[in-house]
């Protein structure tokens, strides 16, 4: 068993946005709304959230290697990166714990480019177009996750 109880959700680019970007795809919910989602669903489970946000690809993948040995799991958002992103997709092959990827809205619905999601092949769990409640559905699956690990 793994001593941390932390999980890591990461957020791509524009997602500090939420709430007044393209609402018809991301909702109305702000950042702070989602972030207090998160953090009462986790508290439910007994984990601690570190929560990061960024546009930069670079602070991405660091964020994604500083959490290995120190959290038990990662849910991540790439956002735009989950396109291209190789460097994103490696760091999140190398993580040592699960990582389940979130989308908020319904990225196969959308613009045929949005259908490659290089990210995805990294993720032991995959959510898309549950809104932000995919963020609690992904909290409960490395609740489930981590149950089966721990001794």
């Amino acid at each position: 068993m793994k001593a941390s109880r932390i999980i890591t959700v990461i957020n791509g680019p524009s997602l500090s946005r939420l709430g007044s970007r393209e609402t018809e795809h991301y909702g109305t919910s702000n950042q702070d709304e989602l972030l207090k989602m998160i953090e009462e669903r986790a508290s439910m489970h007994g984990f601690t959230v570190v929560f990061i946000q960024s546009d930069i690809e670079g602070e991405l993948v660091r964020a994604v290697n500083s959490a290995s040995g120190g959290s038990l799991g990662i849910i991540i958002n790439p956002a735009a990166y989950s396109h291209y992103s190789i460097a994103i997709m490696d760091a999140m092959t190398a993580f040592d714990g699960p990582v389940v990827e979130v989308h908020i809205s319904r990225v196969f619905s959308r613009e045929s480019f949005r259908n490659n999601l290089v990210t995805a092949q990294a993720a032991d769990a995959f959510i898309a177009g549950a809104g932000i409640r995919g963020y609690l559905h992904a909290m409960d699956i490395l609740q489930e996750l981590a149950e089966k690990t721990e001794v």
